[in-house]
């Protein structure tokens, strides 16, 4: 329990210095080129050494998995901006925190877990509080065909990447995490680089997305560490959702005491079902 309670820390403290940096940053491409850089230094000084034993036990899988999850970091990225501008920020946030069905989904159908009655229902309600907390009614009215295809497949994308984890945690060897997350981290920086040089004519460097991205990726770093190791420990039916709705708990607390942002009336009973959920997740 204590990994996941850090890694939930560490996915907040991603959320309020993005939060922090928003004036900051002019170029959100260049702040993901230093956090990943952060993120493999910090790799390879788990690591204990740069180079990587290619003959070490399934140490393809750690490859080929790294290699699907930087892709699909950066990509989950870019389709959130993409669906922000087609569909707005509520219905985008929306689809993309319920992309949790997919990694609880997989934990059921692929790796047979057996969730107890009560962790069943808390998943359900911990679904329902996502939806209470960024729909209203009719916010999801008019929408066109494309823009609800837009949003299922930016589900689809954030829910695999999660996946992934709990995959190498069943496939890989636990020896090589630190080579697995080296290599995600390594692909996503590349990834970033060739997104950040095809917008240099667009806009100019500016040391702020740097500092920015530096300070972002140690705790994101530590956030997907900790979420790895504690698929290891407890059954993925619970850490995915409890890891989600305990950040989003945290998130929305923080954003009222410390940014002064003012709670709807939805946000209040999306906040005590969050809280039923963490109860039920857990008995």
């Amino acid at each position: 329990m204590l990994y996941l309670v850090l890694a939930v820390v560490s996915s907040v403290l991603i959320s309020v210095l993005m939060r922090v940096s928003e004036k900051s940053v002019k170029n959100p491409m260049l702040l993901f080129v230093a956090n990943y850089f952060v993120c493999i230094l910090i790799s390879i000084e788990y690591m204990g050494q740069i180079t990587v034993d290619l003959h070490a036990p399934k140490i393809g899988t750690a490859l080929v998995l790294g290699i699907c999850s930087g892709i699909l970091y950066l990509l989950g990225f870019v389709l959130l901006q993409y669906n922000i501008r087609k569909n707005g920020v509520v219905l985008s946030s929306t689809f993309m925190r319920l992309g949790v069905l997919v990694p609880t989904a997989m934990a059921v159908l692929v790796f047979h877990e057996k969730p107890n009655v009560t962790q069943l229902l808390g998943f359900l309600v911990a679904v329902a509080a996502i939806l209470v907390m960024n729909l209203k009614m009719g916010e999801a009215k008019d929408q066109k065909v494309s823009g609800i295809v837009w949003l299922i497949i930016l589900l689809l994308t954030g829910g695999f990447t999660d996946s992934l984890a709990n995959v190498y945690d069943k496939a890989g060897n636990p020896d090589l995490k630190n080579q697995y997350l080296l290599f995600i981290f390594f692909v996503a920086f590349v990834c970033s680089v060739i997104g950040a040089l095809m917008q240099v004519k667009k806009q100019k460097p500016n040391y702020m997305d740097f500092v920015w991205g530096f300070l972002i990726g140690i705790p994101n770093y530590y956030s997907a560490r900790f979420l790895l190791l504690s698929l290891g420990k407890l059954p993925a039916i619970l850490v995915y959702p409890a890891f989600n709705v305990a950040t989003i708990l945290v998130v929305t607390i923080i954003g009222v005491i410390g940014f002064k942002e003012k709670l709807e009336k939805n946000k209040v009973i999306a906040l005590g079902m969050i809280l039923l959920a963490l109860v039920l997740l857990n008995i």
